[in-house]
Order: structure tokens, then C-alpha cells, then sequence
């Protein structure tokens, strides 16, 4: 008898490998060695400093082919001695498995290796299960996902279905799956004047002013009510800088950003074209020159109910009790590079602690998640 694949156990070692963007401190190596030995076919695609892993069971291009992703990639800790216990010990302590990571993702990562190895083992299925796992979900995201998706589509793999094992849940574990997510825009402003004396206005052409003139206009502004799907769209002024130390000069140069989360009333492209027409508008009032540059870091999207959020809501229900909530909430993922390829739901753990120091789960959480993927593997592929 082979002892089942134990999630708490690949959870730790992973915390231990001090894995921070796009350092891979060998998390992908461990998991490639579970997977091989368990009849996995592995491939490492790496690309641009980033270490990404394909492993796959089964046949290529089976017609039923059920696709897991995520992420080994953590944020940085922060000072290590805020922390309870050390940030990459993968310590286990009352009841809680302690470390960077071990919410945002490495235990859904653990979690759905752990189900699909015993899957394999004991009911091999008739059909094909993918792992697509990235070491740059935290970064840039430009190497990570998307070359794992180029790569396959180069090389005749394809996914039916995916599973991202993102913490979705918020209070309970099963509470809340995505269907989608809203889109990101940050837009950087620059405003150039003239440098003068502050006691003598009318020599000099203040961009501070402008600016603020601008920032009041745009975070005034409401983007829209809502959709079916998502709720009102938010811009966030996040900096104003002026780098000016003294009091008594007004400076040359001023520069804002702002942060956009948006819906399906809006895209990037709509959004770009309002933004230019502010700036336009408030540069031609105080004669003050304004540039703005957008950067996208995804659009707004939902996979419409239908039979894969089906089966996953039917999984959670049965295991916890739980109906979870379709939501759309939340940042970005690399759900947005999954849904070109296939349909895609996020469904892990409780995240409350991702990204905090004493980030931490429970570990009877983990174990939970592992039955829950099983469960949704059992009943694809039934």
C-alpha cells in the first residue's frame, strides 16, 4: 500500500524554500521530484530569469484534461523580526502551519499535487491531469503563466478545464470562488511648470496645482454603478510627489499616480481615452504641460456560470457544507492568462494572513482542500 500524498507535510517543505520573486530557492525542483516519482511527465520552462514547471499524467491532447495552476513565488517577509516565528521555518504551532507563502499559494499548490498524485495511484483516470506552476505570480507576471500557456501551445498540451488555487475563501474555507476578476490599471502623471518663488505666484506656472486640480477631478469621478458581475468600479489616488523641500519655492515638476479596478462597464482602452481627456482638459485651464502613462496589468473578465463552477460549488458543498459565493472580488491572478486558454474558476484557502507578517494557516484547512480537489478530480473525470 502507498501512503497517501500528504499536503501539511509538502506545504512545510515548500514554506522552507525561501522562494521570493523570482528567486525559486528550489520549490520547483521538490515538486517536479513528487510529481516524476508519482508517473508524472515533467518539463522545467523557464524564461527570463523565471522558473516555471509543466507536469502533466496521461496522455497529450486527451479530450478530457483537467488543468490545476498556480504559484510557488511569495512576496518578500519584510523584517524578519516582527515575525512570531521564523518566515521560512514551515513551522507547525498550535494547530497552524506558520511562513510566508503558506497561504498565498504554496498550500493550494500542495494541496492539489497531493490529490492528483493520489488520484493517479489509486483510480488512474481516463483522461489527462496538468499542473501549470509558476514562479512569477507575485512579479511582473510576464514570464510565469503566460509562457507556461505559450509553451503548451506550442507544444500540442492543452488544458479542458483549470483550477487556480488562489486563498479565495474570506471566512470559512469554501465561502467564496472567483468567476472572474476585475481589471488593473495604473496611470503615472507628470506635471511640468515653472520653478519660482512662492511669494511671487505670477512669475512662476505651479504644477502642483494643476496636478491637485487633476487628482480632485479624477478621484471625484464615479466610474460606474456596478454590473451583474462586478461591483462599482474604483480609481485610488496612491502618490503625490512633489520632491521639493523647501517652503518658499514653488518646484518645477510634480508627479501622481492613480490606480484603476474595473469591471465590465469599462476596458482598458475606454478608461485610457477618459483619462487623456482629463488631463487635456486641466492642462489647457492652468497651462501647466501634463503627460500620463498607462500601464495594464489586465482586463476585466468573467467565465459565465456553467458546468466547471458547477462542479467545483458541488465539491465544496459536499465536503464543508458550504455554498460558496460566485465573486469577482479582489485583485488580479493568473486567471486572466488562463481564460484565453480554457474555462478557469479560483476556488483555496481562507487568505486573511497572505501577505502580513505571521502569515499562517490552519492545517486542518490544508488536509480539507486536498479532499476537496479530490473530489472535484473524482467527479471530472466520473
Amino acid at each position: 500500500m502507498v501512503e497517501p500524498a500528504d499536503p501539511v507535510e509538502l506545504t512545510a517543505r515548500l514554506v522552507r524554500c525561501p522562494s521570493v520573486t523570482p528567486t525559486d530557492a528550489g520549490a520547483l525542483a521538490l515538486l517536479r521530484d513528487r510529481l516524476e516519482c508519482a508517473g508524472f511527465e515533467c518539463h522545467r520552462v523557464d524564461r527570463g530569469g523565471v522558473g516555471n514547471l509543466f507536469a502533466r499524467w496521461g496522455s497529450r491532447g486527451h479530450r478530457r484534461t483537467f488543468g490545476f495552476n498556480g504559484h510557488t513565488d511569495v512576496v518578500p517577509a519584510g523584517e524578519r523580526s516582527d515575525w512570531t516565528v521564523d518566515a521560512f521555518a514551515g513551522e507547525i504551532r498550535d494547530g497552524w502551519l506558520w511562513g510566508r507563502g503558506a497561504a498565498d499559494m504554496k498550500s493550494g499548490v500542495a494541496a492539489f499535487a497531493a490529490a492528483a498524485i493520489d488520484l493517479v495511484r489509486e483510480a488512474p483516470p481516463d483522461g489527462a491531469v496538468i499542473m501549470a506552476i509558476t514562479g512569477d505570480e507575485e512579479g511582473d507576471a510576464v514570464d510565469g503563466t503566460a509562457a507556461l500557456l505559450e509553451w503548451m501551445a506550442a507544444n500540442g498540451e492543452k488544458m479542458s478545464v483549470c483550477v487556480v488555487g488562489e486563498p479565495t475563501s474570506r471566512l470559512s474555507l469554501g465561502d467564496t470562488i472567483k468567476i472572474g476578476r476585475r481589471g488593473s490599471l495604473t496611470a503615472h502623471f507628470s506635471a511640468s511648470g515653472i520653478q519660482g518663488h512662492s511669494a511671487y505666484p505670477h512669475l512662476a506656472k505651479n504644477p502642483v496645482h494643476a496636478l491637485v486640480k487633476l487628482m480632485d477631478r479624477l478621484a471625484g469621478h464615479r466610474l460606474d454603478e456596478g454590473t451583474e458581475f462586478f461591483d462599482p468600479s474604483s480609481l485610488a489616488v496612491t502618490t503625490f510627489d512633489t520632491g521639493n523641500p523647501a517652503g518658499n519655492v514653488i518646484p518645477a515638476t510634480c508627479r501622481a499616480t492613480v490606480n484603476i479596478r474595473f469591471g465590465d462597464a469599462h476596458s482598458s482602452d475606454s478608461l485610457g481615452r477618459w483619462l487623456r481627456t482629463e488631463v487635456g482638459l486641466v492642462a489647457d485651464v492652468t497651462g501647466v504641460a501634463i503627460t500620463v502613462d498607462i500601464r495594464v496589468s489586465g482586463e476585466s473578465f468573467v467565465v459565465a456560470p456553467g458546468d466547471l463552477s458547477d462542479l467545483v460549488t458541488r465539491a465544496i458543498e459536499v465536503e464543508t457544507g458550504n455554498v460558496p459565493e460566485r465573486s469577482t472580488s479582489g485583485g488580479t491572478s493568473d486567471s486572466r492568462f488562463v481564460k484565453d486558454h480554457c474555462p478557469v474558476v479560483e476556488f483555496g484557502l481562507v487568505g486573511k494572513t497572505m501577505h502580513q507578517v505571521d502569515e499562517r494557516v490552519e492545517v486542518a484547512q490544508i488536509t480539507a482542500l486536498k479532499a476537496i480537489y479530490r473530489r472535484m478530480l473524482d467527479a471530472y473525470f466520473a
